[in-house]
């Protein structure tokens, strides 16, 4: 089975916090990842940026902001034509939901972690 590309926007590179336990996990499961966060930098292996890069065949974006932060990136998680996008705990977003449904784009509110874990990524 191919595997597909996740973009994971909102990457911290403190260990501690979700996003970057997603990236390592996404790794270990030798899932391609790019990352978006605040600080450039790596985790496992993985360059975060800063900017919003056009990143090509993205088929999920799995997200670690706010709802508020979230604005900034609509047009952007749009450009990218995802096959879905994630909500993790703390990123519902009911704006942004109808935004993709009107793009006929998935979405999940979901855990990353718990998907991954559970075979349902």
């Amino acid at each position: 089975m191919e595997k597909k590309k996740t973009l994971v926007l909102g990457a911290s590179l403190n260990p501690s916090r979700y996003s970057n336990l997603a990236i390592n996990r996404l790794v270990s499961y030798k899932h391609p990842v790019v990352a978006i966060g605040l600080r450039k930098g790596e985790v496992a292996g993985v360059p975060v940026s800063t900017e919003k890069e056009n990143f090509e065949a993205v088929d999920t974006v799995t997200l670690y902001l706010n709802s508020k932060r979230q604005v900034e990136y609509y047009n952007y998680i749009l450009s990218l034509n995802p096959e879905r996008v994630i909500f993790n705990p703390g990123t519902e977003n009911p704006e942004l939901y109808k935004l993709l449904k009107d793009n006929n784009i998935e979405f999940e509110v979901a855990c990353t972690l718990v998907m991954l874990g559970s075979n349902q990524y």
